[in-house]
């Protein structure tokens, strides 16, 4: 899908830079991908922090069980 963005000329040849990409597009479009995914991380990690994960602790004899 095709946008439009506004961006700086600094801006993008930075982004450029460190992308490592030669064109504009990729660059941009790298850049995004890269956003989301730490924004998805961030998340997941706030939510590890708040316990959303926890599961109970297996007892000694439900791991003897476990392990057969």
């Amino acid at each position: 899908m095709k946008i439009t963005v506004e961006l700086d000329d600094a801006t993008l040849n930075e982004l450029m830079a460190v992308t490592n990409e030669r064109k504009k597009g990729p660059a941009v479009a790298q850049a995004v991908e890269e956003f989301l995914k730490r924004k998805k991380a961030r998340e997941f990690g706030r939510l590890l922090m708040e316990g959303a994960f926890d599961y109970p602790e297996v007892t000694p004899a439900e791991k003897a069980r476990q392990d057969g």
